[in-house]
């Protein structure tokens, strides 16, 4: 089973691509920082997961950012706007 890829991508729904956004954000950004930033969001545009996380209304700032691979899990970028 060499190079097995799922019929659905290595991340197949929402959940996951929350998940894996989540453990790359935390060593670079901090646990604190990233729980703040709760719910976190996913949607899916060409084959790519854009998961961002989210503020109150009343805090001004940016949030983590992540775009994964949904065929292969792939890390294509990560960011955190000011």
């Amino acid at each position: 089973m060499h190079n097995y890829k799922p019929k659905d991508g290595c991340v197949p729904n929402e959940e996951a691509a929350v998940k894996i956004a989540v453990a790359v954000w935390i060593p670079i950004y901090g646990e604190e920082q990233i729980e703040k930033e709760k719910p976190y969001k996913a949607t899916l545009k060409n084959g790519i997961w854009h998961v961002n996380g989210s503020l109150p209304e009343v805090m001004v700032g940016g949030v983590a950012e992540a775009e994964i691979s949904k065929e292969d899990g792939r890390i294509l970028r990560i960011s955190h706007g000011k």
